[in-house]
């Protein structure tokens, strides 16, 4: 089975003191450390893990630049057998379509039976999975939390809903999965692992490559911009009970109706 995993690279939350830029429109990403985005480090645990029960290749792509290269070689370490660096200015901008667009048009120059994404961007949302299947016309599911190859042409998913309830469904292949965090336990990879990756050349595609108009990406196709970035009014602080676990339902439920919870 091909299976290619969509990753990106974003600001490493634990290791960075998230500010606003001046203008209010993002974050202050001078000096900031990045990582893999997290949800996408489980898609590619669990493209791997497929492959070990079933054969095949797993190919981690990123739309970036070549800063990105890190977190390739960082899946690659950890079992990938290629990494694709998808890069060009004129993606700058891009908004959730544009990526998608850019990554629609990689898969239709390759192979793929199978293309996951993690559950959502760190720095972003939960879109370009289900806009890069709608725009291959491929089926998507999203929140998977496990994955059965049934025959070579549908597997068995299951996926995380309302009330801690699952959903299980038969998807045929080729089909977009968004993996949900904790389907899997990620492999650690080790500073030797990624060494013995850092000479392997990682291939690169722009707009022309791939046969994309720049007009069809970047910020000037964007059909939506963020305009605003905040940080939330800290509220007071919580209140503390003490007393026997009567006492404390007691408190609870006076709380709550005093702020109109109950009727």
């Amino acid at each position: 089975m091909e299976i290619l995993v969509c990753a990106r690279r974003v600001p490493d939350t634990s290791e960075n003191e998230i500010e606003l830029n001046a203008a209010g429109n993002d974050i202050e990403r001078d000096e900031l450390v990045y990582s893999i985005n997290e949800p996408d480090n489980y898609a590619v645990e669990e493209a791997l893990q497929i492959v070990v029960r079933v054969g095949g290749n797993v190919t981690v792509v990123t739309v970036g630049g070549e800063d990105d290269e890190e977190i390739l070689r960082r899946e690659m370490a950890m079992g990938a057998n290629h990494g694709v660096l998808i890069t060009d200015d004129a993606f700058s901008g891009s908004d959730g379509r544009g990526i998608a667009t850019i990554l629609k048009a990689f898969v239709q120059k390759g192979n793929y039976d199978l293309i996951l994404t993690g559950v959502q961007a760190e720095d972003g949302a939960a879109q370009v999975g289900g806009m890069l299947a709608a725009l291959l016309d491929y089926p998507f599911a999203s929140l998977v939390n496990s994955i059965e190859v049934l025959d070579g042409k549908k597997l068995k998913v299951s996926r995380e809903i309302e009330g801690g309830n699952k959903e299980m469904n038969e998807i045929d292949l080729p089909c977009v999965l968004s993996i949900q965090t904790g389907i899997n336990e990620p492999r650690y990879v080790g500073m030797r692992g990624i060494r013995q990756v850092a000479s392997i050349p990682i291939p690169t595609f722009a707009a022309s490559d791939l046969g994309l108009d720049a007009g069809a990406v970047g910020e000037a196709a964007a059909k939506v911009a963020r305009v605003d970035y905040f940080v939330p009014t800290l509220g007071q602080g919580a209140e503390m009970l003490h007393g026997t676990r009567e006492e404390n339902i007691d408190k609870v439920l006076e709380l709550v109706a005093a702020k109109g919870g109950l009727k």
